[in-house]
Order: C-alpha cells, then sequence, then structure tokens
C-alpha cells in the first residue's frame, strides 16, 4: 500500500470519528460516559470477529497472530481506555472547545515524543504541526484560554492519545491489524464497563434510547475508523498521522453545522483554512520522499541510497 493510499484511509478515519462527535452528543442524552464507551468499543470488537474468521484460512497461523498481538493489544487497549476516560472526565470540567484544542496539542506532542523514540522529524512536518495547531486555537478556543482543572485532565489525556498513536505506529508494522484492532477495543470496553458499573446507573430504556448514537459509535467510530487507523498507519509516520487524524476536529465542525445546525463564524472557518493547510503541508516530504524510500513485502521500511531523514 503507498503511503498516499494509506493517508487516506486517516482521512476517512479522521472523518468518520469527526461526524462520531454528533453521536456521542447525542449519546451522552441518555446513558453515562463509562457505559458509552463501554457499549460501543465492545460492539466495535465484535464488529471485527465475522473479518477475523473470514480472512483466517491457517487455524495455525490464526493462533500465532493471536500470540504476537496479545500484549500489544492489551498495552493499546489499556492507554485507548485512559485517553477516553480523561477527556469524557474533562468535559465535566470545562467547555468542549477548550476540551478539543487541548486534545489536539497531541499533534506537537507525537513528534517531540517521536524525537525520544528516534524518529526525527522533517521541518515540513514540524510546520505542518504549527499550522494545525493554530488551526485548532481558532477552530476551537472562544472563550478564556486560560487553564482549569478539567483542561488539566484533557491535557493529561493528549499524552495518552499520543502514546496510543505511537503504540499503534510501532506495532501495527509487526502483528495481524484485524487482530490488534479487535483484542484492544475489547480491553478498553471491559475496563470501561467496570467502571460504569461502580460510578454509573444503566438503564435498558436509556440503553435503548441511545441505540442509534451507539450502534455509529460501535460499528463506525470504532470498528471500521481505528481499524482504518492501524492499517493506515502501517505506511505513515506516526507524526504524520496525527496531523491527519486531527481533521476530525474539521469534520466534527462539519458535521454540527449539518446535522445539528451550529454554525462557524469567520474565526472556526479560518481554523479549518489552516488545519487543512497544516495537513497538506505535512505531506510535502512524503511526496519528495517517494523516491527515496521503498517497502517491503512485510511492511518493514527500507531506506534506498542517498535518502533524506525521515
Amino acid at each position: 500500500m503507498s503511503v498516499f493510499k494509506s493517508n487516506l484511509l486517516l482521512l476517512l478515519a479522521a472523518a468518520i470519528w469527526g461526524f462520531a462527535f454528533v453521536a456521542q452528543r447525542v449519546g451522552m442524552e441518555h446513558v453515562g460516559p463509562f457505559t458509552f464507551n463501554g457499549v460501543r468499543f465492545l460492539l466495535g470488537s465484535l464488529s471485527l470477529i465475522p473479518l477475523m474468521f473470514y480472512f483466517r484460512v491457517d487455524s495455525q497461523a490464526s493462533r500465532k497472530g493471536l500470540m504476537s498481538a496479545a500484549l500489544p493489544s492489551l498495552l493499546a487497549g489499556t492507554v485507548l481506555f485512559i485517553a477516553v476516560s480523561l477527556q469524557q472526565l474533562g468535559l465535566m470540567y470545562t467547555t468542549a472547545g477548550k476540551a478539543a484544542f487541548v486534545t489536539g496539542l497531541y499533534l506537537v506532542l507525537v513528534p517531540v515524543m517521536g524525537i525520544f523514540l528516534r524518529q526525527p522529524v522533517g521541518k515540513e512536518t514540524w510546520l505542518g504541526c504549527i499550522l494545525a495547531v493554530v488551526g485548532l486555537y481558532f477552530l476551537c478556543i472562544k472563550e478564556s484560554a486560560s487553564l482549569q482543572f478539567g483542561d488539566l485532565l484533557v491535557l493529561i489525556g493528549a499524552f495518552f492519545w499520543s502514546f496510543h498513536i505511537l503504540i499503534i505506529g510501532h506495532f501495527c508494522r509487526r502483528v495481524d491489524a484485524l487482530i490488534l484492532s479487535c483484542f484492544q477495543f475489547l480491553t478498553c470496553s471491559v475496563f470501561s464497563l467496570l467502571t460504569a458499573a461502580f460510578t454509573e446507573t444503566l438503564i435498558i430504556n436509556s440503553l435503548l434510547a441511545a441505540a442509534v448514537p451507539i450502534l455509529y459509535g460501535g460499528f463506525c467510530s470504532v470498528g471500521i475508523a481505528y481499524t482504518l487507523q492501524v492499517v493506515g498507519q502501517k505506511h505513515a509516520p506516526p507524526a504524520h498521522a496525527a496531523i491527519i487524524l486531527s481533521m476530525e476536529t474539521v469534520f466534527a465542525a462539519i458535521g454540527g453545522f449539518l446535522l445539528l445546525g451550529e454554525r462557524m463564524g469567520e474565526q472556526q472557518i479560518l481554523g479549518c483554512a489552516l488545519m487543512l493547510s497544516g495537513m497538506l503541508v505535512s505531506q510535502l516530504q512524503s511526496l519528495r520522499a517517494t523516491n527515496d524510500f521503498v517497502w517491503e513485502e512485510d511492511g518493514t521500511e527500507a531506506v534506498s541510497p542517498g535518502a533524506g531523514e525521515v
């Protein structure tokens, strides 16, 4: 799969996640955040089981795939649960706009953390990060930019979103993408439902009232989008993936406009334009490096003579 196709998959995942904000907003009117996350991640995990059976003809290979993906899935699922939970808890104490902006700071955190993992970042990616973060500010911040308790929770969550992107980027080329996706969702679901059992009251009628957003959140936002992330990141550097996935904020604004009647002012439109510019600028390095890199059949990266910085 080419880098361009991988980027398209990541952009599609961002679009699905963006519109999922609408589903999540509607769903939260009926059930608690941990119940909502627990059920939707469970549905996402279950939605991948038929695909796993379809593509696993060799049972011995399947067992090997399960064993090799067990620890990565547990690690990715645990980090995903922490990130999602911190974001939801932070929203209890801060506004959605500030939470979206603070969460989006993983744009900068991913390349910074990647440096410590020996993943050098080119100047185009840094420029793309700056444009995207400025765009996030114009898109999301409409009130005071002071840091409150809820903002701090969301900021800690942004570190875990960064960890998740780096974890997926590390393991997606080493283990089966479907197995990794399925069991990270299951891990996140188990932790969410256990937490909901102690902190929330589940009423069946409320769950049924939230059925449509939960189904979208489970099958589309989790089952499809997170799997697209795993597959797409096989050939996309984590820093580039972070910028592309941040476009979910733009799609969330579009979804709010189309489905909830929310309006965007000149500031929000400028923010969307800057984020789009950041995504495009970050890809200049990939386009220029097309002739410098070749991908082996197993998905690993091999650098041809004379290749520039990654």
